[in-house]
């Protein structure tokens, strides 16, 4: 079933959060954001096929849990629509997803090194990362996740954390909101910048569960304010 149109606001902010992304390094030319369907738990908003910095407002489609567009119009899709669809399906409590290749972040799940919470911004991270090894569903592949089984696998790797770690990909990070997900995906790569500088130095002194936990909650107040800026740095959408 055809959900009702998503609210013209929500369609906007998903271009805006697609503009920040790149504005702030963390896709370049591939790469991707979406967003629950705010009428149809079961659907979400994802762009056509197309680098994040050019998405607008009329490029962006509905899909249900299985990755099907319903509005594409012949319109090229995500290979990896799969990430998202099969997330929604495993987190109901997810409301917004981050697929990126942000330098910084590759070479944890490349050497399988934890990605830990390293100071406190980074307080969502205090479960850690998960990390999905595509070789253990599939054999050798393209490293894509180009299917439903592919796409569930990766949500089992993700489990209850807020992010997972793509060997020799990148990663995937979850929010309950545009505002939360765009400020992790950021953050996440700041993150490991700053774990990889850390480790040439000697023992790094990470955030503990409870350190990591009471950040996160103050933290998440102040998601707006990044969000503000973020968006005035962007300029307004064509």
């Amino acid at each position: 079933m055809i959900p009702k149109a998503a609210d013209a606001a929500l369609v906007e902010k998903l271009a805006v959060a697609n503009r920040i992304l790149y504005h702030q390094g963390v896709v370049d030319s591939f790469g991707h954001v979406s967003v629950r369907h705010d009428k149809s738990p079961d659907h979400f908003l994802l762009a056509r096929n197309m680098a994040p910095a050019l998405v607008r407002r009329e490029d962006v489609l509905t899909f249900d849990l299985d990755g099907t567009a319903l509005d594409a119009d012949g319109r090229r899709v995500y290979l990896e629509r799969f990430i998202h669809g099969e997330i929604y399906r495993a987190r109901p409590e997810v409301q917004a997803v981050v697929h990126s290749h942000s330098p910084s972040v590759i070479p944890f799940g490349a050497t399988r090194k934890p990605l830990r919470p390293i100071f406190h911004m980074c307080g969502f991270l205090g479960e850690g990362a998960g990390l999905f090894e595509i070789r253990d569903v599939a054999g050798d592949t393209d490293l894509l996740v180009s299917s439903n089984a592919l796409g569930a696998a990766l949500a089992a790797a993700l489990g209850s954390r807020s992010a997972v770690l793509m060997r020799g990909h990148g990663s995937t990070v979850v929010g309950a909101s545009l505002e939360q997900v765009v400020y992790r995906a950021v953050y996440t790569e700041v993150n490991a910048r700053l774990q990889m500088q850390a480790m040439t130095l000697g023992d790094v002194v990470y955030l503990n569960r409870s350190e990591a936990a009471k950040a996160s909650a103050t933290n998440e107040t102040q998601v707006p304010r990044a969000w503000e800026l973020w968006q005035r740095e962007i300029g307004p959408l064509e």
